[in-house]
């Protein structure tokens, strides 16, 4: 099984006065133990960090760095990642039914 990790679950598990804090901690644990595969994409790290640097201060940021990022698998988005799910995104909102091909 393999579960997406966005930005909300990674500040409500970092930041203590998150009223969600608990459950994610919770839930982060679980999944650890459970073994299952964590993803996220390079968009969410960056949104992640500029969140967690503004509201919660550096030392949150280092934590991020040094015990979530290790055990998540990250998706490095280029043009060709971008492009697909931009795509994806617009079809399955009825945007459009063809965009780029990559």
């Amino acid at each position: 099984m393999s579960v997406y990790v966005d930005t909300s679950a990674l500040f409500a598990v970092l930041d203590a006065d998150d009223e969600m804090h608990p459950a994610a901690r919770r839930e982060w644990e679980r999944q650890l133990r459970s073994g299952v595969s964590l993803h996220t994409c390079s968009y969410v790290l960056v949104e992640t960090s500029a969140l967690l640097q503004r509201r919660i201060g550096m030392d949150a940021l280092r934590i991020f760095s040094a015990d979530i990022l290790p055990v998540i698998d990250i998706v490095w988005v280029d043009e060709a990642v971008h492009r697909s799910a931009y795509h994806a995104l617009l079809v399955a909102f009825g945007a459009i039914s063809v965009l780029w091909t990559a």
